[in-house]
């Protein structure tokens, strides 16, 4: 990714980031972390190249759209333009998939790889999904497992941050977790 700059903002969860290049196409975003340095350190880890600055207006009304989803709220990404051309071709067909998935609803692993044209590829999905650099905005979260379990994901917290991005959604309910999820 090529960033040029981050910002940091608050959230109804906490502190995260968001990353952005010369033509203001989004190159990341950190979700909160345990802590605000946590996010400091991820900026600075993944954008190392990038310096602070205010966001620009289209940068503006993506991270509120993305406190208004931390909030409970509705947000949709579908028109946000992404610095996605240095990930693989699969990846990119995976989050264009994901960020078809409207919120409050799920598909497995498995249904994304079918509307892919690849039902056999469940595990590299998941794969791509664990590898997004977009959290939130492609809402890698919304891709649970063929079995109804919440499947894992790679943000700060786990499952049990992927439970609660759902839940925010409505599409999970914390007594649906099985004793092994």
């Amino acid at each position: 990714m090529s960033a040029v700059a981050y910002a940091l903002f608050d959230t109804a969860l906490g502190r995260c980031a968001i990353a952005w290049t010369a033509g203001e196409a989004i190159a990341g975003v950190a979700l909160p972390g345990r802590d605000e340095q946590a996010v400091e350190r991820y900026a600075a880890r993944h954008w190392p190249a990038a310096a602070a600055a205010a966001p620009p207006a289209a940068l503006r009304s993506v991270i509120e759209r993305i406190e208004a989803l931390l909030a409970g709220g509705p947000a949709d990404f579908r028109d946000v333009r992404f610095d996605d051309g240095a990930l693989p071709p699969f990846h990119r067909r995976v989050y264009a998939a994901a960020l078809a998935i409207p919120p409050g609803r799920t598909l497995t692993y498995g249904e994304v790889a079918a509307q892919l044209g690849d039902p056999g590829a469940a595990q590299a999905v998941g794969q791509a999904l664990g590898a997004n650099p977009f959290p939130i905005v492609v809402p890698c979260h919304r891709v649970v497992g063929s079995d109804g379990r919440i499947g894992g994901f790679s943000a700060p917290g786990g499952a049990d941050t992927k439970r609660r991005l759902l839940a925010l959604e409505g599409a999970w309910q914390y007594d649906q977790a099985s004793l092994f999820d």
